[in-house]
């Protein structure tokens, strides 16, 4: 079985004391369903999960400014067939802070929305994306009542 490990990044940003979430669309094509999901990709030879976060938010979104969280990290796991061949998929998420509200995306997507948790929890396709940007969600809640966001 063929194995492949991506990394994904939850990118937030704060407005007027609400946290927004940026999420991507994608339309269905040949080789995808049509989605709304967060920016990832599959790790390069030599790329850390940072650095493909990092890279994965500039290709797709154009976000340059991102703060990471260090606290935050979940995977999920998941199988597809690529050319018949069963895949077994790790992908690795982040979450991160924005003050950047301009997003450019790339070819790779056809529309982009920051939204509100309640509202991204309707519109991400993919029920693990849900259960990640649950987990992301309540890590904010908690963390921020704490003070602790980023150490």
């Amino acid at each position: 079985m063929e194995k492949e490990k991506s990394c994904g990044v939850i990118i937030f940003r704060k407005e007027k004391n609400k946290i927004l979430y940026l999420i991507l669309y994608k339309k269905a094509s040949e080789h995808y369903k049509e989605s709304w999901d967060f920016c990832k990709g599959n790790i390069e030879p030599g790329e850390s999960e940072k650095e493909t976060a990092i890279r994965e938010a500039l290709e797709e979104a154009s976000i340059k400014q991102l703060e990471f969280l260090p606290k935050f990290k979940e995977k999920i796991k998941f199988f597809y067939r690529k050319d018949k061949k069963l895949v077994m998929k790790e992908v690795v998420f982040l979450l991160a802070e924005t003050k950047q509200k301009k997003v450019k995306i790339s070819f790779e997507h056809d529309a982009y929305k920051w939204c509100s948790y309640e509202e991204a929890i309707k519109l991400l396709t993919f029920k693990n994306s849900k259960e990640i940007l649950t987990k992301a969600h309540n890590f904010l809640r908690q963390h921020s009542k704490q003070k602790t966001l980023f150490n």
